[in-house]
This record gives structure tokens, sequence and C-alpha cells, in this order.
């Protein structure tokens, strides 16, 4: 969303990658056609340092991909905190579970295999911050599902809320993706539970604070 010369400006005066997220973000486009969908680093710096600030004792992740935001959320975590990801492609799995054991965070992270909707259910854990960053089509869903779990004071973030800046044009020119994402920020913008902002940072993180039940 900003130029490529601003944004390598702000990655030089970034703190640096870490060397196992550098090496994940590497095999992952190395592997994948689809590695645009990582994190990658400013964007990981901002979820550790946002996880930092918080301290959250147990973080929910819907969409692991390969591993690389949970690894820089979980950098947050209290001691004898987790983090719960979820992940509906399995084949996904065996990297992002690899990367995890390399940062030492195997004890940290628990990885779920399966449809988001069915496995926030069988979760039996109260959120201090949730990220979603999975099919937009069920963002307003996952929200749903999240929230009754969520404590007043806890976050829920959002990643892609801007998508790829469609969200401004009219409808009939959006694509389905991106209709839904523009629903669901009118959803987050509505609920008077939360107070909220988007920052405009790689596609739009969303980030809403709970206020009230």
């Amino acid at each position: 969303m900003i130029s490529k010369k601003l944004d390598e400006y702000a990655e030089k005066h970034t703190s640096p990658e870490l060397p196992i997220l550098a090496a994940l973000n590497r095999e992952t486009h190395l592997k994948r056609g689809d590695a645009v969908m990582l994190s990658g680093h400013l964007q990981g710096e901002f979820l550790q340092m946002l996880s930092q600030m918080i301290r959250p004792k147990c973080i929910l992740e819907i969409g692991t991909f390969t591993g690389y935001s949970a690894i820089c959320l979980a950098q947050g975590l209290q001691q004898g905190g987790q983090l719960h990801t979820i992940e509906i492609d399995e084949e996904l799995q065996d990297i992002a579970s690899g990367y995890i054991a390399e940062a030492g965070l195997r004890d940290k992270i628990i990885q779920h295999i399966g449809k988001a909707d069915e496995v926030i259910a069988s979760i039996d854990e109260t959120f201090d911050m949730v990220f979603i960053d999975a099919d937009k089509s069920n963002y307003e869903l996952y929200y749903d599902l999240v929230f009754d779990k969520v404590p007043v004071g806890g976050y829920i973030l959002a990643d892609n809320v801007l998508y790829d800046g469609e969200v401004v044009l009219p409808a009939s020119q959006q694509t389905k993706n991106a209709r839904a994402i523009h629903s669901f920020n009118s959803k987050v913008k509505a609920d008077k539970r939360i107070e909220h902002m988007i920052v405009p940072l790689r596609d739009g993180i969303m980030i809403a604070r709970k206020i009230s039940e």
C-alpha cells in the first residue's frame, strides 16, 4: 500500500528479522507460489511488538500458513503462556512445525489442523489476543465465534482489511473477497463493544480492543 522505496526504507530502519524467521521467509518463497500470504518482516515485527506490549497469557491465531506470524506473536507470551494456531491445509503442517521447533516454541505453540469454526468451538480457553488471517469470506463468522472467548481488555486483530485497495472501489468492481472484507470492516465499525482502528501496514490490519461484553 506504500511505495517500494518507502517499504524498503521502513524495513531498513526496523529491528532485523530473527534468523529463524529469515530462513522461514526464504523457504516459503522458494517452495510456495502463494508466499505473498506470509506476514513478512515488517508485519511480523509489528505483531511481535504488539504481543510484547500486551503480554498475553493465551493467543489464538486463525490461519497458520507456514508459521511465521505464530512465531512472531509467541515472542510476547507470558511465562507459561500458549498460542493456539489453526490451519485447514494439512500440507503446511510440517514446514510450520519444523520452524516452530527450531525456534524453541514447541511447548508454547499448539497446532490445530481442520476447519476453523469447528476447532474454535473445541478449544476451551480465554484468549487475550486473537489474530484472524484466514479465508476472507468467514472473517465475520470468526469474529462472532471468538468474541465471547476474549475478555474485556483483550484484542482481536484481522489481516488484509484493505484488500489491496479494493475496499474503496464501488461494490460492482470489488471481488468476492473484497466485498467480504468491506462487510467485515463495516461490522466492526458498528460494534459498540469495542474500540478499533485500521493500521495501513502492508495490506491493512484491524485492531479491535474489547471494552464491554
